[in-house]
């Protein structure tokens, strides 16, 4: 039987700062990854409890054709309204957190990746052992974001706002990775924290 992992390594950072880069990387080298975007997914896909709850407390309307969650609709619904997003919060965050749990528990190798993109906003850093922030100056983030995202520059800016502050991430950290440069420099930097990782696993 596969020996559990218990050492568990969040890793996180604002929109565009690299952090999807990051965990591939981890992933490339057999690092088992927990991500919190998947598992959100997961916990409203059709079938599930969440949905079933969303859609009897929204109504059915929030259901597209095929029985998906109408994410859009939902969005429209939640935006204005901080009730019916505290509802939706309070609904979610123990199932994906019970999920994530679950996911970290069935882990198999020597450290696993808690990928979380509000880590500290969320206060998710009590379920690691150790914190990996990636980083790049907010100016690069909002230029990669721009690129990636076909999103309105007002857009980034105000999920950028709504994120934790980079001076806020970076005193969570127990290791900063600095992607300002290129996908080569990270892929250094993941490599030598890696080893770092696998000792700091057994210890």
């Amino acid at each position: 039987m596969n020996k559990q992992t218990s050492f568990v390594v969040g890793l996180t950072g604002g929109i565009g700062s690299g952090k999807s880069a990051a965990t591939d990387i981890f992933a490339s080298l057999g690092i088992d990854i927990v991500d919190a975007d998947e598992v959100a997914r997961d916990v409203v896909a059709v079938g599930s409890q969440g949905l079933l709850q969303i859609a009897e407390h929204f109504g059915e309307q929030i259901l597209l054709e095929d029985g998906t969650l109408d994410r859009a609709a939902l969005r429209e619904k939640v935006f204005a309204n901080p009730d019916e997003k505290a509802w939706l919060n309070g609904l979610l965050h123990p199932l994906i957190r019970s999920r994530m749990q679950q996911l970290i528990m069935e882990s198999t190798s020597p450290y696993c990746i808690l990928s979380v993109p509000l880590l500290v906003e969320n206060k998710l850093t009590e379920m690691c052992n150790h914190v990996v922030v990636v980083d790049c100056p907010e100016v690069l983030q909002l230029e990669r974001a721009l690129k990636r995202d076909g999103s309105s520059e007002a857009t980034i800016k105000s999920i950028m706002a709504s994120q934790a502050s980079r001076k806020e991430r970076l005193s969570a950290a127990d290791h900063v990775l600095d992607n300002s440069t290129s996908l080569n420099a990270l892929s250094s930097q993941v490599s030598t924290l890696h080893e770092h990782l696998l000792l700091l696993s057994k210890a």
